[in-house]
């Protein structure tokens, strides 16, 4: 029967399909934001139930055999235009990546989930990890029996990281971090030999009403659209979208340190503009999702480190934010400022880590997870084995499990095979920024006067417009001319790291 209909009917009937699943995928995501942001504690059992019977079902539809076969025959016609077969090609794989898992399964990891999450918030109060320890126990064998549905070749973390980032592994990954690892100790070890910055200023008395007021002054100027999203606090920021026209990002104020809600602004508003620069028009459908994480990640890192710790743009924001915390900020200069929000120091938290540390943080948690899904390591390990690692690596000594192994939420969602793509994200932005000043001219001028529009557009047009067309890759090839190279990456932070530490 499927037969006689054209090809364009049945391209339209798999558009239906795939915009009910997101449907119900997204209205998955709204009760996903409200549980982190508004969500009174009484009602997480209620909610956790709420999130998997909409799991269940989005899950039961995308693998429903309907669907498989409408998939397979548009996929075997000829007549599709470009973009719709791209489409299908991408939701084939999708599709035959879903059915490996069954409606059950992935029920038992959304309730598993929102067990997590809570018992991490509540651990993190306690600042004890063995609050939260039996149920990431628990989340860690569900993510193991997920690798092995899913089927691997060589490692079972292999299985984790191919749903964040396509076609990496474990090999790929051990090289890039082995080719990265002894330049930034070197580089780390020149900077620890250099006269030392001043950071002092930042930490103060930063009331948390002003400090919002100017995150928001900040995430309007850098071109987020508030006719389509809004910002909310939570406890660990974060962004989600319900589609590119709702797109909610948080933040978190300590108000003794200014650093923590500036750069977390910063950070989710480059992953906001990349989803509200996601096609429209492509709704539940491929090409109206981001590439993958890395290529997200590269989004956020962009507008945090290339902008938002630059010294061009910090000319023209700088003086608002003296007005804003004049007793704080006059007596600092913007050179000052400047080298302050930039100084090196490892640290204990991930988020408020300095360019050249911060990498260290992401490996330690690559090393850590693939030793977790390979059986190597035991939950109960975790806290001494995190200790360890951030003495050997960092030299810094963990006070406490709240400032060591609690700080990500990460793992209470069951996003093993995340955080490589931090730093992969960080490679690709160097590489993106080089390009797009290479290809835009005046753009330093620009920024320096705080109009960031024009890197906004070509963002929009070399990365935000393809959605998942392409690979990381690919699309790294086809916006900068090649693939992904770190030396743009270790370019860039010595030439930045020379100027500010005079070495």
């Amino acid at each position: 029967m499927v037969l006689t209909k054209s090809s364009q009917d049945l391209y339209s009937e798999y558009t239906a399909r795939m915009q009910k699943i997101a449907d119900v995928k997204y209205s998955a995501a709204v009760l996903q934001w409200d549980q982190e942001t508004y969500l009174p504690p009484k009602g997480a059992e209620f909610r956790g139930r709420q999130l998997a019977t909409l799991s269940e079902i989005a899950h039961e539809w995308s693998i429903a055999p309907q669907l498989g076969h409408l998939l397979t025959e548009l996929n075997s016609r000829q007549d599709l235009k470009d973009d719709q077969q791209r489409n299908v090609a991408l939701s084939l794989e999708d599709y035959n990546r879903q059915k490996k898992f069954t409606p059950a399964f992935i029920r038992l990891l959304s309730e598993a989930s929102s067990r997590c999450f809570h018992s991490w918030i509540q651990a993190r109060a306690a600042n004890s990890f063995a609050v939260y320890s039996p149920h990431l126990q628990e989340m860690v064998q569900l993510k193991k029996e997920e690798a092995e549905l899913a089927g691997y070749q060589q490692h079972p973390y292999n299985a984790l990281l191919d749903q964040y980032e396509k076609g990496a592994t474990v090999a790929l990954l051990d090289r890039v971090f082995d080719e990265v690892r002894q330049p930034l100790k070197d580089l780390l070890n020149r900077i620890a030999g250099s006269q030392p910055v001043d950071d002092s200023f930042l930490r103060g008395d930063f009331p948390k009403q002003k400090q919002w007021d100017f995150g928001m002054e900040l995430i309007r100027q850098l071109g987020f659209d508030f006719d389509a999203g809004r910002q909310d606090l939570s406890e660990h920021p974060f962004t989600t979208n319900f589609n590119s026209l709702d797109v909610r990002i948080t933040t978190r104020v300590d108000e003794h340190d200014l650093n923590n809600m500036t750069w977390s602004c910063i950070h989710e508003t480059g992953h906001a503009l990349y989803e509200q620069g996601l096609p429209a028009e492509y709704y539940g459908l491929p090409l109206g999702e981001y590439a993958s994480l890395s290529i997200h990640e590269s989004q956020s890192r962009l507008w945090e480190n290339n902008i938002g710790r630059s010294s061009n743009w910090w000319q023209s924001v700088y003086p608002r934010l003296q007005a804003i915390f004049p007793a704080q900020l006059n007596a600092v200069s913007s050179e000052q400022f400047y080298r302050g929000i930039n100084k090196v120091e490892p640290s204990l938290i991930r988020t408020e880590a300095d360019e050249v540390s911060y990498h260290f943080h992401v490996m330690i948690r690559y090393q850590l997870e693939k030793h977790l899904i390979e059986g190597s390591l035991s939950v109960t390990d975790i806290p001494d084995w995190w200790n360890e690692h951030y003495a050997a690596w960092l030299g810094v000594t963990v006070p406490d499990d709240k400032r060591g192994c609690l700080q990500d939420v990460h793992w209470s969602h069951g996003s093993f095979g995340y955080f490589p793509t931090y730093s992969l994200g960080s490679f690709y932005a160097a590489q993106f920024f080089s390009a797009a000043e290479n290809q835009l001219t005046g753009l330093r001028e620009a920024v320096t006067a705080g109009n960031t529009a024009p890197l906004l557009a070509w963002l929009r047009e070399h990365i935000h417009r393809w959605g998942r067309r392409y690979t990381s890759e690919d699309l790294c090839l086809k916006a900068t001319g090649k693939t992904l190279e770190i030396k743009y990456f270790l370019d860039y932070l010595l030439d930045k790291y020379v100027n500010i530490y005079k070495f």
